[in-house]
């Protein structure tokens, strides 16, 4: 009880002095320096608790961690919401561009802004809270004679459902893997229509129109802009996702016949190996190109070596190193969760931590020693590089440049995993193959690159649609499908009703993490490395580089890095890359080998849906 007293006193210190201030006279320069340097020493300490509560509550997953990390979360969401009413004194005050930077990211500090009222408040944070641990704690228990039973009479969690996608090429086990899992979204359907109501009632406090517009505001230009820029991108690259979808549907057609799979319609959405059809990299051995060079499985490698989870994760860490950055503390290695605990449930869902805003970085992973893991094993720490780098800055801008600066990073690093890297340290024996291995390589490469593009664009289209009012919740799951029928080509495997709440099962729904930083990411991570391969010195191809173990790439990414959040992403861009625009044409060129030879597999074939 001394702890939230404590807590929630000094979310508020300030205010009856800034209410008094504003009475007495107009603010000044002075004023709101104090008001924003007092903001962030209050936002740091609280974030310390959130980020402990919610380690916690992640990776021990109970009623009482639940009601912890709800508390920690809603007095740190309640101080940013006060903090920012409180800074609209400032608005006309004439400031200097980093002071007036820090007031605008405190404005957008927030993903669900809870509303003033602080019954409402506390509301908005269980149901955020209480969808997440949903989420964690679901499962699904097939009746004894389905497809997925087993003799144990086991229940599945996301996890093993995944395995079953990956692993099976029954279309009847795949189709109940998928329908067991999609059913974890139903229970949150009406939760997730009154987050939506409070977390715009939150957002219009701000002065935003609605919450979808708050978040399109987090990138250093009007939403609107912003949404006509990642049209602009998705254009670039449409014309790759659409003979690459053409070319997996023909191979699926051949695998399960036409009276699975519609030869020129939409692809049935548990059959490309993902619960959520966003990467088709599971099935790459029925789309590989017949008589090709077989691609190497990193897993395998890792196991030959006897490299257990830690190790594999150690990978990353040294790619780093070998571009000049110090490694992880020890730290790192003794509090991060990298395989799921037998004794008590955890989300799984991977991701990076920095808890203390200085040397506690985390990472909390479920790892199995595959291809798959070893990439996210990459991504992650790459968090944890970046987190770190812009540790020297104030709190506001201890962030990326935007948010798919941060998802980028990591992947940046893991489009350097070439054969050549490979052989580098150690793990590839034999010696890489030429250039005959290029289209197999580009190939399963796409396969999670490409096939993404379209899912991670359209996640927060739908969730922009239900801020704004355009998607009502009678029309929750008619226009979450209608968006993955336009933009992805995918469609459910059976009918689905307003019953279902099909976007619940995708986790950073329920968790309400903003999804286009990973679009973003996609467009991002081909203009960083094809920056850093050049810094490098590389002049060859661009699918075959890779920068490991240059100082002078890493001495480029650091200065970026380093810079967090303290100046407009496109500047920080401009550091790296030596544009101040997002630009897909680095995956074009990356992926022009491949295009053209999917152009000639699908000559004669249905193209589009």
């Amino acid at each position: 009880m001394r702890i939230r007293t404590f807590v929630v006193a000094l979310a508020t210190a300030t205010l009856p002095l800034t209410l008094h201030a504003q009475r007495a006279r107009q603010p000044t320069v002075a004023d709101a320096t104090r008001f924003i340097e007092s903001a962030e020493a209050q936002l740091a300490e609280l974030s310390v608790r959130a980020n402990q509560a919610g380690w916690v509550a992640a990776t021990y997953i109970t009623d009482d961690t639940e009601a912890l990390n709800a508390e920690a979360s809603k007095n740190y969401a309640v101080a940013v919401q006060k903090l920012a009413l409180a800074a609209r004194r400032f608005d006309k005050v004439k400031l200097p561009a980093s002071t007036r930077r820090k007031f605008t990211l405190l404005r957008l500090g927030l993903s669900a802004p809870p509303p003033g009222n602080p019954g409402e408040a506390a509301e908005l944070t269980k149901i955020t809270t209480s969808m997440e641990a949903d989420y964690g704690k679901g499962a699904y228990c097939p009746a004894a004679g389905a497809p997925t039973a087993n003799q144990a009479g086991d229940c599945l969690q996301i996890s093993e459902l995944s395995r079953i996608l990956v692993d099976s090429r029954d279309p009847a086990t795949l189709l109940d893997a998928w329908q067991g899992w999609h059913r974890v979204g139903a229970p949150m359907r009406e939760r997730y229509a009154r987050f939506a109501e409070l977390s715009n009632k939150g957002a219009r406090e701000l002065g935003f129109v609605d919450a979808g517009a708050m978040w399109r505001s987090n990138y250093d230009m009007p939403p609107a802009d912003f949404e006509r820029e990642v049209d602009r991108l998705w254009e670039q690259v449409k014309p790759l996702y659409v003979a690459l979808h053409a070319y997996t549907r023909s191979r699926l057609v051949k695998q399960y016949g036409p009276q699975v799979v519609p030869p020129n319609g939409l692809i049935p959405a548990h059959l490309l190996g993902n619960m959520w059809a966003q990467e088709w990299g599971n099935i790459y051995p029925l789309v590989a190109p017949a008589g090709g060079v077989q691609t190497a499985d990193i897993g395998e490698l890792l196991r030959a070596k006897k490299t257990d989870v830690k190790g594999m994760v150690k990978y990353g860490d040294n790619f780093f190193v070998s571009m000049g950055f110090a490694p992880m503390p020890p730290s790192f290695w003794e509090r991060s969760q990298f395989t799921k605990p037998r004794d008590r449930e955890v989300v799984c869902h991977a991701s990076a931590w920095d808890v203390d805003d200085r040397e506690d970085l985390r990472v909390k992973m479920c790892l199995d020693i595959t291809t798959e893991d070893f990439i996210t094993a990459h991504h992650e720490i790459g968090h944890n590089f970046y987190q770190r780098a812009y540790e020297h800055q104030p709190f506001l801008f201890k962030g990326g440049a935007n948010d798919g600066f941060h998802e980028a990073i990591g992947d940046a690093i893991a489009l350097s995993i070439t054969p050549e890297y490979l052989k580098q340290v150690g793990l590839l024996t034999t010696p890489p193959p030429g250039s005959e291995a290029d289209i197999p390589l580009l190939l399963r490469q796409a396969m999670d690159k490409v096939a993404f593009l379209p899912f991670g664009l359209l996640v927060d289209k739908w969730r922009w649609q239900v801020f704004d009012g355009r998607t009502t919740p009678a029309a929750y799951n008619a226009d979450w499908w209608a968006l993955r029928a336009r933009y992805q080509g995918v469609a459910p495997p059976v009918a689905r009703t307003e019953a279902d709440f099909d976007p619940g099962a995708k986790y950073h729904v329920p968790a309400n993490t903003p999804y286009m930083r990973y679009f973003l990411a996609r467009v991002l991570q081909f203009q960083f490395y094809r920056a850093l391969c050049r810094e490098a010195g590389y002049t060859g191809p661009l699918h075959r580089c890779s920068f490991y173990g240059s100082k002078a790439a890493g001495d480029k990414l650091n200065a970026m890095l380093t810079a967090g959040q303290s100046e407009p992403w496109q500047e920080t861009l401009f550091k790296l890359t030596g544009s101040r625009e997002l630009d897909a044409s680095a995956i074009t060129e990356y992926f022009a080998p491949l295009k053209t030879w999917l152009d000639s597999q699908n000559s004669g074939q249905p193209v589009g849906w």
